[in-house]
Parts: structure tokens; sequence; C-alpha cells
């Protein structure tokens, strides 16, 4: 099998695909699931609508105009839902609400963790890197940054590195450029399609991506991982980091929560189709080192000749 072809997706994954079809269900299910993710977050002591209420107080437009490249033609991929929002990552909702809406997400990964489960997860991630990458990285490329929550993440453990925060959304970036200046970090935030970043070649030693595959149709996934080959330095590293399409966890999901899941996220079943192993090696990388690191999350680590 090579990388692009796509298999079946299995029989309750297809069935909920028909339920999805019919819009007035589709949407009904991601209204439930905001529902849920919302009073989740809030059960937890995670104060979604506060956070979000108090942010909105902020001049988005001042920032939005800062970090939005009027030039980028977005990839028809990415204008569409996701999450539960019509507008998908384009929009202030999304921007908003999504460091809350990680809290809620990864609050039941571990039993007990609650809105420290987000955190525990960055750093399961982080050890694997430290552990496998055998360089101290000095230029990092965060793809698919979001609001920042993974690139503030990656310039703690490499402190002394220029880090750099890639992502289609504007509305996310100038969220990510607020918080830096509220940290006091030093990272520069780019809006640009990751798949064909413009940066020159071999301009970093780490890429790196959490919670981006999730999200992408096959194509996008297959040149972004060309696009990281070109960027990345000899003997430099990609670290993925994302949903483990063999977990356990997954198999057993019952329809319902399926049906929620599936609802939020248009392409789950060409990212859990997806030979990612030979997709990496096909792009011209070493034999990548796999990692489970929760219940329902795996780590990648694949590196560049020397």
């Amino acid at each position: 099998m090579t990388a692009t072809q796509i298999k079946a997706p299995g029989i309750v994954s297809q069935m909920v695909n028909g339920i999805l079809a019919i819009k007035p269900l589709a949407n009904f299910a991601k209204y439930q699931a905001r529902k849920m993710m919302i009073e989740r977050a809030e059960k937890i002591g995670v104060p979604w609508r506060e956070n979000v209420a108090e942010l909105r107080k902020h001049d988005w437009e001042n920032e939005f105009a800062q970090v939005n490249n009027p030039q980028l033609i977005y990839p028809e991929y990415y204008v569409r839902s996701f999450h539960a929002y019509e507008q998908g990552n384009l929009n202030w909702d999304a921007a908003l609400e999504v460091e809350s809406a990680a809290y809620a997400v990864h609050a039941k990964i571990w039993p007990d963790t609650g809105a420290k489960g987000d955190t525990q997860l960055r750093q399961a991630y982080h050890q694997v890197l430290e552990k496998q990458i055998n360089i101290q990285p000095q230029n990092i490329l965060d793809l698919g940054c979001s609001v920042g929550m993974s690139t503030f993440a990656l310039q703690e453990i490499y402190p002394h590195a220029q880090v750099t925060g890639l992502d289609l959304s504007p509305y996310y970036l100038a969220v990510a450029q607020y918080s830096s200046r509220e940290k006091n970090a030093k990272i520069q935030w780019v809006h640009g399609k990751a798949e064909n970043t413009e940066f020159a070649d071999a301009s970093f030693d780490l890429v790196s991506a959490f919670l981006m595959f999730h999200e992408l149709p096959q194509l996008p996934t297959i040149a972004i991982l060309k696009e990281a080959r070109r960027l990345l330095c000899p003997g430099g590293y990609l670290g993925i980091m994302d949903m483990n399409p063999n977990s356990e966890v997954y198999a057993k999901m019952p329809p319902y929560i399926l049906t929620l899941l599936k609802s939020t996220e248009p392409y789950l079943d060409d990212y859990f189709t997806l030979n990612m192993e030979a997709a990496l090696l096909e792009a011209g990388f070493n034999q990548p080192i796999i990692t489970p690191i929760s219940p329902r999350h795996r780590a990648i680590i694949a590196q560049v000749e020397n």
C-alpha cells in the first residue's frame, strides 16, 4: 500500500458518515459537541464563558492587522466547518475559545487529571522529543501553531532557540501575538500554509506539529511532510504529536460519541486511514519512531539524513 491510498473506514464510521450527511443531524451533533465541551470545561474549573468574555474586551482588530497576510489564498480544505464553528478556524469565537477547549478535550485522557490533562499531554510529547532528538535545536518551526500553546511550550524546553509559529488562521495568530507579549516571549508568528511556507531550504533543525495532521485530508498531509523535509537541515528532526489511530479508545468508542467527534473533525477518516510511516518514508525521512504517549495519542519522530 502506498501512503496516498485511502482505506475504507470501518462500518461504524461509515454509519456515522451517513448520519452526518444529513445537515440537520450534523448541526445538532455540532451543537451537542460544543455544549458538552463547555460544560466539561466549567465542571473541571476552567471558566470558559468568563475567559472568553474577558478576552473580548481586547482590541483584536489591531492584532489581526499586524499578523494577517491579505495575499494568502486559503486552501479549499480549510474553508469549511471545524470544531463546531461554521466558519471553521477563521473567526474570533474559535480563536478566543480554543485554549479553554484544549483543557476540556484533554481532561479525561487520564483518570483524575482534570484541567491538568492538557499540560501532561504536552509534557509527554516533550519527553519523547528530548529523549529521541540528539541535538539542541537552534531554529524551530511549529506548524499549525494555533494560538501558540504548543509554541510557547517548545520555547520553554528549548529556551535558547529561535522559535517560529505558522498557522493558516490570522485569528489564532492574533491571539498568539497578544499572548507572546503578555509572556514576554520572542516568537515570530507567520500567517501561511504549512504545505508551502516560503521559508528557505534547510531553515530549521526541528519542525514540530502538535495536533495538526488529524485536521487535514491526505494529499495536503503528504505535501506538508515533503515541505517539512525541505525545510530541515541535514540531521534535523520532524516531531509529530497527534491522535493514535491504533488506540483502543477509538476502536471501542460508542457510536453516539463518535458522531459528536466526527461532526467537529471532518477529515478524521483521512487521518485514521493514512499510513503515516509510509508517507514519511516517501517524503524522504529515515525510519520514524512511533511512541504511544497517552491512551489515545502518539508521538512520531523522524530524522533527515545527515
